[in-house]
């Protein structure tokens, strides 16, 4: 494929002005949503054969999310493309001010591998209902998946519209040399500073969805039970493989031990004695990733798991105790079923560790007090999160989902798609009956208080 091409057919499609109508739109994203139902087994086999997803995961975490997000933009996007009138401050009588919102034109969505359909697909249904043409670029990690969008997005548009770019980095080098209107990115920090350095050649707005390693605080107060099974279902989801994904449990010393018990409890209850067994257990998605977590793994402070099959590619839930900040395992988004417990005897500890740290892309904070959960909000710094549970606080169209600092910037999902993918203009309508004098020179003392006036 001649990505140069590509483009240059895609700048022609929006200059024709093929994507202004809402109508339109509309109709894209109806074909989109059909041909994902239609392809909904070959997304199942897909996922299977990229992550060992199994089919309920697949449903929860991809291609049900995707169809909720479609729900929600072909419910609400009719609202959202209309001009919204403002007030007109009195110094510009006579006037009407209003709002109208304009697609980007071209842009660029890069999406990684953890969650490959419904994080190429999301930010696409907002750049359709935007009125953009696109470029896809899946992982090439997960090439199932990429191969299943690519057959989705040829069923629903014709590139010069939308179009799917496969492959890996020599693709991804080549698509940063094109001129885009916007980039969106979602993936590791160290690839968003590159996207983020080229995009800067070309002024390109961007926006970067990364990651980094999100803190679980669990209180004296909480309910240690239902905590432990809320953290063991945000670790265990996807392998850990999640971008808001509880990285490390900062505990209260006086509940570690109770805490720890239940974790292991509904661990276990969750994926079996051996996780490596349970066919439903999402894998490592290759083996660089795999050595990568393995490595992060000390031995000696192994209090659970701790095993992997290479073959498999499967690595057991693990909890690691004794694990002082400067563990090779909190240096880095561990990106896997590996939990690190660091203790604390004092809430002040806890939240002067996470902000000692970057920004976390999420928290999670279990606790029954209401004192210490605004103190939470207020003190630290992170991109969204839950109190008392983990993960869901993505999973709804009604709010942005987005970094602050190095875990990203900008936010989509639902209108935050929208005004994402599309640019506010700012219009005043100046009446002609009338022209008020005051701003014209020659300035006198009675214009100068007349100014003052209006502007205070």
């Amino acid at each position: 494929m001649n990505i140069e091409s590509v483009v240059a057919a895609q700048r022609s499609y929006f200059a024709q002005g093929r994507t202004l109508d809402l109508a339109a739109r509309r109709e894209a994203l109806i074909r989109l949503r059909s041909a994902i139902l239609s392809r909904e087994q070959e997304i199942n086999d897909a996922l299977q054969a990229d992550l060992c997803k199994s089919p309920t995961e697949t449903y929860m975490c991809e291609t049900g999310m995707t169809l909720s997000e479609l729900r929600y933009m072909l419910g609400h996007m009719g609202r959202w493309a209309r001009p919204r009138r403002v007030l007109t401050p009195l110094a510009q009588f006579h006037a009407s001010s209003f709002t109208v919102r304009d697609p980007h034109g071209v842009v660029l969505i890069m999406s990684p591998w953890n969650y490959p359909f419904m994080l190429c697909m999301e930010p696409l249904i907002g750049a359709i209902a935007a009125g953009n043409c696109c470029v896809l670029k899946p992982s090439a990690y997960a090439p199932a998946t990429s191969k299943v969008i690519a057959r989705i997005v040829a069923d629903c548009f014709p590139p010069e519209y939308v179009a799917v770019v496969e492959g890996g980095r020599a693709e991804n080098q080549a698509l940063l040399d094109q001129q885009f209107d916007y980039i969106f990115f979602t993936g590791g920090v160290n690839v968003g500073r590159e996207v983020m350095r080229r995009a800067s050649e070309h002024l390109t707005p961007v926006t970067l969805e990364l990651g980094g390693k999100s803190p679980c605080i669990v209180d004296g107060t909480a309910k240690l039970d239902l905590a432990a099974k809320r953290l063991a279902f945000g670790k265990l989801l996807n392998c850990g493989q999640t971008c808001v994904a509880p990285d490390y449990l900062l505990i209260d010393s006086s509940v570690k031990d109770a805490f720890l018990e239940r974790l292991k409890h509904h661990l276990t209850a969750m994926m079996g004695e051996d996780a490596r067994e349970n066919p439903d257990y999402v894998k490592m998605i290759n083996r660089k990733h795999f050595d990568r977590v393995c490595g992060l793994i000390d031995p000696a402070k192994v209090v659970f798991g701790g095993r992997a099959d290479a073959d498999s590619l499967k690595i057991q839930p693990t909890i690691l105790c004794g694990v002082t900040p400067n563990d090779p395992v909190m240096q880095e988004e561990i990106f896997g079923p590996v939990l690190p417990v660091i203790p604390y005897d004092s809430l002040e500890d806890a939240i002067a560790f996470v902000r000692s740290r970057p920004h976390p892309l999420a928290l999670y904070l279990f606790s029954e007090d209401k004192a210490v959960q605004r103190r939470i909000l207020n003190e630290v710094a992170f991109g969204g999160g839950c109190i008392n549970d983990t993960i869901i606080h993505l999973a709804t169209s009604r709010m942005g989902f987005g970094g602050v600092g190095q875990s990203g910037m900008g936010s989509y999902h639902g209108k935050k798609s929208f005004d994402t993918f599309s640019h506010e203009k700012s219009i005043v309508s100046k009446s002609t009956w009338m022209d008020m004098p005051v701003r014209y020179a020659p300035y006198t003392a009675l214009k100068g208080r007349l100014l003052r006036l209006f502007l205070r």
